[in-house]
């Protein structure tokens, strides 16, 4: 299913960073390409490069990798829940507390690759299986209004958010 990367949500500026694609991109085609930009990253990485923050305080590669798996499951499961008709509202989430209790730091980062893996190949799923009309299915999550396709479509934007941010901030350390 093509769902094309256009919003008009004028009162959800926490959603507006992830959204900024081109109308005729394809998601698929993002997605595939975000995958293998994370594989080139991460594939290649020693443990101990892994490990790395940028700053004191800051993320690992590692735990950073897991943010964006962490993410992109509660996107999708926001998606899935939408387009499946859920009118309660979807609970938001602090991506810190999220950190604190996932234990991405005493796991290997071919374990969270792993993960990344998988959770991407289900997300691609899921997004393959919806129709026009539940792409559009409107719903609530963290207080905004927001359609299926928007989801969808913010799971993209957030990797790409951090796929610049470990361009700008990690990966210069390595060079």
């Amino acid at each position: 299913m093509h769902f094309p990367a256009n919003y008009e949500y004028p009162n959800a500026l926490y959603f507006a960073e992830y959204l900024q694609f081109d109308t005729d991109a394809n998601l698929l085609e993002v997605f595939d390409q975000q995958t293998k930009q994370i594989l080139a990253i991460y594939e290649p990485l020693k443990e101990q490069e892994a490990n790395y923050a940028y700053a004191e305080g800051k993320w690992s590669l590692k735990q950073l990798l897991g943010h964006m798996v962490d993410s992109e499951r509660i996107f999708a499961y926001r998606a899935l829940a939408i387009s499946r008709g859920e009118i309660q509202s979807l609970p938001g989430f602090d991506e810190n507390e999220y950190m604190d209790q996932a234990g991405y730091e005493n796991q290997s980062a071919e374990a969270v690759l792993a993960q990344y893996k998988t959770t991407r190949a289900a997300t691609i799923a899921l997004i393959q299986s919806l129709t026009l009309t539940q792409g559009n299915a409107m719903g609530l999550a963290n207080g905004q209004k927001i359609s299926t396709r928007a989801l969808a479509w913010m799971i993209a934007g957030h990797e790409k958010h951090h796929l610049n941010i470990i361009q700008a901030r990690y990966l210069a350390h390595f060079s």
